[in-house]
């Protein structure tokens, strides 16, 4: 089966690979009908995670059931399905509490690579849930979403915890920082700020419900939030980008009293302690548990309420993955769909 490999920075390509086969009696396997690639494998094709072999990528998919494990008692051969870029039994003591994505049987779907024709989905009644069979172009592209940058985008501001009365300011303006605006706006923030430099990403912002663009970075950022904000800062900050100077704009554009949520994978953070002490804000975050939001996010968007799918910007067939790489890394494309036909 066609496969995605990344060799070393900036070598993506195709190869043949072996088919899964099933390995735990709670194994599923799907034939991949949508994936795409994801900021985050932005980190090993930039070379900032270092590739010592050639490694299958991707962790974003829908599918359709072919095999399933003895165990397996929720899904049946046939079944269309989403499921978190981490599988998760859902059912142990971490799992109950909401947090999927640190399940004490976890399986970053990222080590198996979904940008290829089939995947094995581990702990598959935990990872994977049905989604209807007949759906529109536009809700499959936002499934697709649902399956990371929209689930962390919701976790961020689940995190923050924007809502009424609150102003948000969001730190990052790829897919998860865009889709954390139209999370905050979901759950009902008063105000919301995009900081964005970027006139088509401002655009896309401003659809899911921004209200103000910042296109001040750092210090200045930060000025200009407080400016803002009559000398507070935001209520709620989502950082979604991972590097120290987007930390450190996220807490100090943030009111004493106020919450961070940070979902953007950590490269270089330092967090000055004493610093952090005077700020007096609440940080949370870290992989975000998209099985939590999985249910809520299948229902918005099978009922139109929502269309993250939007955050697509460029759909290539697989054989072209280098290229939706190299649009992304070059800031020409915001989120990359990758097909099968």
């Amino acid at each position: 089966m066609r496969a995605v490999m990344m060799y070393g920075p900036g070598d993506v390509r195709i190869d043949d690979v072996d088919e899964p086969t099933l390995t735990r009696p709670t194994d599923a396997i799907i034939r991949v009908t949508d994936t795409c690639i994801c900021g985050s494998d932005l980190w090993p094709y930039r070379g900032f995670n270092k590739i010592t072999e050639p490694a299958r990528m991707g962790h974003e998919y829908l599918g359709i059931v072919e095999q399933i494990g003895d165990a397996v008692t929720d899904l049946a051969v046939g079944d269309h399905v989403v499921g978190s870029f981490v599988a998760s039994d859902n059912t142990c003591e971490i799992c109950q509490a909401g947090y999927q994505s640190r399940c004490r049987h976890q399986v970053m779907m990222g080590g198996i690579g979904t940008q290829a024709e089939k995947a094995l989905i581990p702990w598959a009644d935990g990872t994977l849930v049905k989604i209807p069979a007949e759906r529109t172009a536009a809700q499959n592209a936002s499934l697709l979403a649902a399956s990371d940058v929209l689930g962390t985008g919701w976790f961020a501001a689940v995190a923050a915890e924007a809502g009424p009365g609150k102003t948000v300011a969001v730190v990052g303006d790829g897919a998860v920082g865009v889709l954390g605006v139209l999370a905050a706006k979901e759950l009902g923030a008063d105000r919301i700020i995009a900081m964005s430099r970027h006139a088509d990403r401002q655009a896309l912002a401003r659809r899911f419900g921004a209200s103000d663009i910042v296109e001040e970075r750092g210090a200045d950022g930060v000025a200009r939030i407080k400016e803002m904000t009559g000398g507070y800062g935001a209520h709620a900050v989502i950082e979604a980008v991972g590097t120290d100077e987007a930390m450190q704009q996220a807490i100090d554009s943030t009111r004493p009293g106020g919450h961070v949520g940070f979902v953007g994978v950590s490269h270089g953070v330092t967090l000055d302690g004493g610093k952090l002490f005077g700020a007096t804000v609440h940080l949370h975050g870290g992989p975000a548990p998209v099985r939590r939001f999985l249910p809520r996010l299948i229902e918005s968007i099978m009922s139109d309420q929502i269309d993250p799918g939007v955050v697509f910007d460029l759909t290539l067939p697989i054989e072209r993955a280098a290229e939706g790489y190299r649009a992304m890394d070059e800031r020409t494309a915001t989120k990359v769909r990758l097909t099968f036909d």
